[in-house]
């Protein structure tokens, strides 16, 4: 049994984190049952104009990533001040980027959506919205950075009620804007990033406030942010590995066909959502790592490790039960297409089945980036995709028609992604798991 202290440490940092990452698709949620409104042609922009948008920040990511394990070593080894400078460090990178790929961003939207081979008046919707989009992307950066640097500090409650705060006043914000006005789409766009800077406004004055307390200087420290930029730069690779094994099973779904193409959303979709649970955990793993490496505490690193990978396999085994349970139901609520249904029933079983190893995956890679370890994390992530590569193949030329689909290349792909990539990702976190070299104490890696 988990000491009763740990177990309370995790879940004061688990159960917050749960509702804010289920906040934060809200946003994107919002803005398409609103603009749904407006007709196809606004909702096919938003689509496209939203996936470039969630692909640049979901590669920013490490901006949380990064700042995170930072700050809980310092705070660990008992140097708040430092925590909160190193925060501050973090938070200056995120505007510099911000900035920069924000100008990029507004130079290049025409062409980039053009890449998609949308009907002209889908990409014009699109171009509008992004280009007031990326007036947002240094606030929304922030946000993320900011995030980071409270869950080392221990505190995942703040980003908590700032998202459900950013949240509701997107909702209220695009109502008015959308429909009161009549602004359309670009009223959606305006709306969002209005409450992108405000909920970064939020967490600047707090972080204002807590410098001032420690006597904290608020200025950009250039070696902090070498090091938050280095270390962030491992994660950013740690990422770019994820993305591209995601794309890749679009990729193959497409060339299965277009219903097969359509039950793979789904499945995705689905899996996607049941992720922000065991996510809750990983970032559970961060600050708690990251704080006892600071302290030097490595039984107690090793005891909270064994602890939160018991954790995810329970959590993936509830998920996988919840999953099992629902799967005939599920296909129903997702689509009308009959056949469709009836092969979405068996995927659903197979992706129930891979959740356990899902949840360690997702648990280990908390703790090793909690550890600073993203080294380790970006290399072997580029191995874990090379090692996934013969089995999207596979995916690709396997054929078993059942009701006019293609089951066999569908239940091949869900096989490949959750058991040979996640199996891979398995071996190469649980190898690392074991050895001793990833637990580097001190106030720094």
């Amino acid at each position: 049994m988990p000491d009763a202290s740990l177990t309370k440490r995790i879940l004061a940092l688990a159960i917050p984190s749960l509702g804010a990452l289920i906040a934060e698709p809200l946003f994107l949620l919002t803005d398409t049952a609103m603009v749904g409104h407006l007709g196809a042609e606004a909702l096919a922009s938003l689509g496209l104009a939203s996936t470039i948008l969630t692909t640049v920040i979901g590669l920013l990511i490490f901006l949380a990533y990064a700042t995170t394990p930072i700050v809980a070593r310092r705070l660990g080894s008992g140097n708040r001040p430092g925590a909160i400078s190193a925060g501050i460090d973090g938070l200056w990178l995120a505007l510099g980027l911000g900035v920069v790929l924000g100008i990029l961003g507004y130079a290049m939207t025409p062409l980039v959506v053009s890449w998609f081979g949308a009907a002209s008046d889908v990409s014009a919707g699109a171009v509008a919205y992004l280009t007031i989009s990326w007036w947002g992307l240094p606030g929304m950066l922030l946000v993320i950075a900011a995030t980071g640097l409270m869950r080392g500090l221990q505190d995942t409650r703040t980003p908590l009620w700032i998202a459900l705060a950013g949240f509701a006043a997107n909702a209220v914000l695009n109502a008015v804007l959308i429909y009161g006005l009549g602004w359309g789409l670009v009223g959606s766009a305006v709306g969002t990033v209005i409450a992108q800077w405000g909920m970064a406004a939020v967490f600047v004055a707090i972080v204002t406030r807590e410098a001032r307390t420690h006597e904290v200087s608020l200025a950009p420290g250039m070696l902090g942010i070498q090091a938050a930029a280095r270390s962030g730069s491992w994660l950013l690779l740690r990422t770019l590995s994820l993305r591209i094994a995601l794309i890749a099973t679009v990729v193959v779904a497409t060339g299965l066909g277009t219903r097969e193409l359509a039950a793979w959303h789904i499945v995705f979709t689905i899996f996607s959502l049941l992720a922000l649970a065991l996510d809750a955990l990983a970032i559970a793993a961060q600050a708690l790592v990251g704080h006892d490496l600071g302290s030097g505490d490595l039984s107690s690193v090793r005891q909270t490790t064994s602890t939160l990978m018991a954790w995810g396999f329970f959590a993936g085994g509830m998920l996988a039960v919840l999953t099992g349970l629902l799967s005939p139901l599920m296909p129903f609520v997702m689509t009308s297409d009959q056949p469709l249904r009836e092969v979405l029933v068996v995927v659903l079983v197979l992706l129930a089945l891979t959740l356990p190893l899902s949840g360690f995956v997702f648990v280990l890679d908390g703790v090793l980036i909690g550890a600073g370890d993203g080294k380790y994390l970006a290399l072997t992530g580029v191995l874990n995709v090379a090692m996934f590569a013969p089995f999207l193949w596979l995916a690709s030329v396997t054929y078993w028609e059942v009701s006019g689909i293609n089951l066999g290349g569908l239940l091949m792909l869900e096989a490949a992604f959750g058991v040979s990539y996640i199996g891979a990702r398995a071996l190469t976190l649980g190898l690392r798991a074991r050895g001793e070299r990833w637990m580097v104490p001190g106030e720094s890696r």
